[in-house]
């Protein structure tokens, strides 16, 4: 078992994951069990440090799903220097999120999967994909399952998906993963310009803006990206006074506002509203 142990105020692994980027991790212990791919770590905060433990093999891989080259103290003096009240809590309220580098085809299939569900179902619908689909593994006497492969996903039908409780969704499920085990290759759309790899998610069936958005932003890493969901409108609303009725439009307004580093600002904003609904 390897331990990768990082000292930064600009990393806090519980805001990094409940800020609705990312579906499959679970409390455990005194931190969290997060999944990615076939792939498990613990992590924790300890003496003002974070601890990911994995497999030795896998240190490689969690050191950049957790995004630990980037530098996010640039970002968060950035969010500061645009003088925007509502931006300047957020970032300080949640300095520690980072923008963690996912699968993009298990992006593409969660944030799917998302679309008009709250973030408790959209993880148990997730959890039942795995059990029903992946592989069962052990990550340290802890039993877990992988995410399923395209293929695996392929072989089943519709009514399965609608069985998994996916509803409207479980056409958009089979029929990506159909596509991808035929020969679609999401990973070529790295090579895109962020407008065109927008562009050509939003081709796929069952993709709209929105998801487009998100997995531009959380699945291919592209901060010049907005996803404007229920919270950042209420954000835009209520703290720019804001006037546009259509999310793709105030997500372009926002784009221009903040330029490069968008797609950070963005979950400052969209951690904060939730935080601040709930106190």
């Amino acid at each position: 078992m390897k331990k990768i142990i990082y000292s930064s105020e600009y990393f806090n692994i519980k805001d990094t994951l409940e800020c609705g980027q990312v579906f499959r991790f679970k409390e455990y212990q005194k931190g969290y069990l997060v999944f990615s791919m076939d792939k498990c770590a613990y992590c924790y905060e300890e003496n003002q440090n974070t601890v990911i433990e994995c497999q030795d093999c896998d240190q490689e891989y969690f050191y950049d799903y957790f995004d630990l080259e980037r530098d996010y103290s640039a970002i968060y003096l950035d969010a500061l220097s645009k003088g925007v009240e509502v931006l300047i809590s957020s970032a300080k309220r949640g300095k520690g999120i980072r923008i963690l580098n996912q699968n993009p085809i298990e992006t593409l299939f969660s944030f799917i999967i998302s679309q008009n569900n709250n973030i408790p179902r959209i993880k148990g619908i997730i959890e039942k994909l795995c059990l029903n689909l992946g592989e069962k593994r052990q990550y340290n006497g802890i039993d877990y399952y992988t995410f399923p492969t395209v293929e695996k996903m392929a072989e089943k039908s519709v009514e399965f998906y609608k069985g998994l409780s996916l509803g409207y969704r479980a056409d958009y499920i089979y029929k990506l993963s159909l596509d991808i085990t035929n020969g679609f290759n999401l990973l070529d759309f790295n090579k895109l310009p962020t407008a065109e790899l927008k562009k050509a998610l939003i081709k796929i069936h069952g993709v709209g803006p929105k998801v487009a958005d998100c997995v531009t932003l959380f699945g291919f890493h592209r901060a010049d990206s907005f996803p404007v969901d229920t919270w950042i409108d209420k954000v835009y609303r209520e703290n720019f006074n804001g006037t546009l009725t259509n999310r793709e439009k105030i997500s372009e307004w926002f784009l221009k506002e903040f330029k490069e580093n968008a797609g950070y600002f963005q979950q400052y904003l969209f951690h904060y509203k939730r935080i601040k609904e709930k106190e």
